[in-house]
Order: C-alpha cells, then structure tokens, then sequence
C-alpha cells in the first residue's frame, strides 16, 4: 500500500487540512511531518471549527492513528492544550501518537526568535516569533532536546547547558534572563501528560505499511515557503516539500503514492516576501473578505491575489504532484471577473518559469488570461459535470496548463463540500 501525501503548494492556507480531512476518512494513519505551531490548519467538524497546528487533521477519524513525526518541532504547552481542547469537545485522542526524535521547543526558543526580529529593524522576515526557527537551529547546531531526552536523567542537565548559553547571548542585548528551575518546573507537568502518546513512530508507520494499512502524508506550510525552494529569506524554517515529508516521518521514496498539490481557486501569502500577483486594491480586499483569510496562528490579514499558474507548475517539479486538490472555488466564482497568471513580464522579457530571486519578483508584472466568473450558488454540487460551465472553463484551463488532473474541488467550507474524481 503506497502512502499519499498532502502538500501546499503556494504560501500555505490553501486549505490543506479539508483534503486531508477527506482522505482520512478512509486512512488507517495520517502522518504530519514538519513545522511546528507557526502553522495552523482549520478544520470544521460537526458544524464546530477547529483550529488546529500540531495535531494531525486525521485525529477527527477515530479509527485514524494520528502521528506527529520527527521532522516536527513541538511546543508542549500548545500541545498540550491542543489535546485537553479536543478532549473537552468529546474528541477521542487516544490514536494521537508522538515521535520521540521530535525537537523541542523552549522559553529560550521563543525569546531568541523576538530577539532576531527585532535585530532585523525594517529587514524583517515576518515569523510567527513562536520559536521555530531557533529551534531548528539547534536541531541543526546539534544542541536541541528531543522528546526521548524529557524523560531521562540528563534533562535537567541539558536544560540547565542550553538556558546559561542562551542568557549569555539575551546578555549582550539586554534582554531578560531566563531561569532553568522555573522551565524545568513547568515542563514536568507537560512530560507527565504527553508520556502515553509517545513512540517511535517511524518504526510504527512502517510497521503498518506492511500490514497493508492505508497511510496519508500532510505538510505544513508550502512549498513557496520552503527553506531551499522557496522566497528565501522570505521562508519557513524547514522543508515543508516532499524532502521534508520524507525525512520527517522516516518513510522512503518507495512508499511514496500520490502526491496531492493543494491551492485555491485565487492565492494569499501572509507575512513578507515578493508576491507577483497580489492584488492592492478593492479585488484583493474583497477576495480576502469572501474567503476570510485571516491568519489559523497569528489572525493576520492575508494578503490575496489572483492565482498564479507559473508558481503552480513549479510546485508540482518540485514535488513530483500527481494531483491537484482546488479549494474555494465557490469564492472566487463570486466575483464578476476571474484572472489566472501565465507568465510574468520581466523588463519587458515574458518569463514562464519561477523564480525565486526576489529582484526579479519584485520587478516583475504578471501576465495574465481573464475567465467569467458569477459561478452561482455551487456548495451543493457533488459532481464536476454539474458545475456551470464558467467554473468547467476554469478548472479545465488549470489542467491544461499544468497537465495535472485536479482531483478535489472545494465548493464550500464544510467537510463534505467537496467534488471528489473516483
């Protein structure tokens, strides 16, 4: 049985977390294999919204395992609360399962983030300040805790190291010290309450691969927001492209099935960075209003445009998509008028393909085909064949396009507003 994964292929909040949702319905696993709580993930259930950022969408089935694997950063605290949240709303958490090789983060993380921004002045990258980044610069600086480490002897010990070498650096910038005692103090009521949910959960996942178990892949973030493929510096603090599913979770490429890109029927990016099609007027203002595209983690106004065509077959390279899952589809058929970018204008050179050298995105004007829109009421339509041609002529021009089938259609917010291809 091959494992499917879930990408976002643009800035993220493309509305990964209904496909998945979807797929899981029929997933005996459902994996989520980078970032930490700087992504975030909606999800409606039961006629209640959810916003989720570290567990699995797949939690929702209760016959789902849900796995947060090793490429994940995890703040206790928020997972925490995260659990005792779905538990309140009669939510069963008991498939929820936690790798033990997942880095963790600290006060320290959290502090070192603000500082790094505020040290940026007007070059400000637009983080979440939730600490991912300088979590995963320890991971990488071989000075992280892990979960395993929470419940050894050495914690205290390692705690106590990475607290003095961080107060050495707020120091400089005169910025509060930290206590080890207080942290430790705190994180021994988070170790006692996470402790049944962790294993090894890249020997689990394979072990139900092999018993034929139906296993899903979900990413965080976006493939435009990558550490290596994205706008960088403009980036998250990871892969949250098909690399990073794959060393995130311990699968190999073999197991690898469908992979499905995920966007919407127009684009959004929130935080800083180059946005070729971004729309600074009444169109993007109206188009962030019909979709509310406010911010799962931080409530910040999206920034909306229309959807870009260029970037779209760059993600789908990158990743190896075999399949396009388009949300909201009913929102941009709202408007009279619909534009798709095919190219980009590039001191009069015509570019089509993307770039991440963010002189050339910002000097760059996007090219564009116009479609009508006034799809009408769409939300009750469950087959493609029932859409008004003006959404058929749409969706067909995506396809041809990018040669990419599209295989989910969003037509409304609620789980089961969606077109599905057999």
């Amino acid at each position: 049985m091959k494992v499917d994964v879930v990408l976002g292929s643009f800035y993220g909040d493309e509305g990964k977390g209904k496909v998945i949702d979807h797929l899981a319905q029929n997933a005996d696993v459902s994996v989520r294999a980078t970032g930490g709580n700087n992504a975030g993930h909606t999800i409606v259930f039961d006629g209640k919204k959810y916003a989720m950022h570290l567990i699995p969408s797949g939690i929702f089935s209760k016959n789902t395992i849900a796995i947060i694997g090793n490429g994940v950063v995890i703040d206790p605290k928020v997972l925490v609360d995260e659990i005792n949240n779905l538990k309140a709303n009669g939510i069963d958490v008991s498939n929820l399962k936690i790798s033990d090789k997942a880095h963790v983060i600290f006060p320290y993380h959290i502090a070192m983030d603000k500082l790094l921004e505020d040290l940026r002045k007007e070059g400000k990258i637009g983080t979440t300040n939730r600490g991912i980044g300088p979590a995963y610069c320890d991971k990488f600086e071989r000075s992280g805790i892990r979960v395993c480490d929470l419940y050894k002897e050495s914690f205290k010990k390692l705690l106590d190291r990475n607290v003095e070498a961080k107060n050495a650096l707020f120091k400089l910038y005169n910025y509060p010290k930290l206590n080890s005692d207080e942290i430790y103090k705190t994180y021994l009521d988070y170790i006692e309450e996470l402790r049944p949910f962790v294993c090894q959960t890249e020997v689990l996942v394979h072990k139900c691969i092999e018993e034929g178990k139906k296993v899903i892949c979900e990413g965080a973030q976006a493939t435009l927001l990558d550490i290596d493929f994205g706008s960088y510096p403009y980036v998250t603090s990871s892969n949250p492209t098909i690399g990073g599913i794959i060393t995130g979770s311990g699968l190999g490429a073999k197991d690898i099935g469908e992979v499905y890109g995920v966007l919407k029927g127009y684009s959004s990016r929130v935080g800083e960075g180059p946005y070729i099609t971004e729309l600074k007027n009444e169109i993007g203002d109206k188009i962030r209003e019909l979709g509310h595209e406010y911010g799962t983690t931080t409530g910040r106004p999206r920034r909306c445009g229309w959807l870009d065509l260029v970037a779209l077959k760059y993600a789908i390279n990158i990743n190896g998509i075999t399949a396009l899952a388009i949300n909201h589809v009913d929102t941009i058929g709202k408007l009279d008028e619909i534009k798709v970018c095919t190219a980009y204008d590039f001191e009069g050179n015509i570019l089509d393909a993307f770039t991440t050298d963010a002189d050339i995105c910002s000097n760059s004007k996007p090219v564009y085909k116009t479609f009508k829109g006034n799809f009408g009421d769409i939300s009750n339509i469950r087959k493609r064949k029932d859409l008004p041609k003006e959404a058929k002529a749409y969706l067909n021009f995506i396809e041809k396009y990018t040669k990419t089938p599209i295989k989910f259609i969003g037509v409304g917010p609620e789980r089961e507003q969606v077109i599905v291809k057999k």
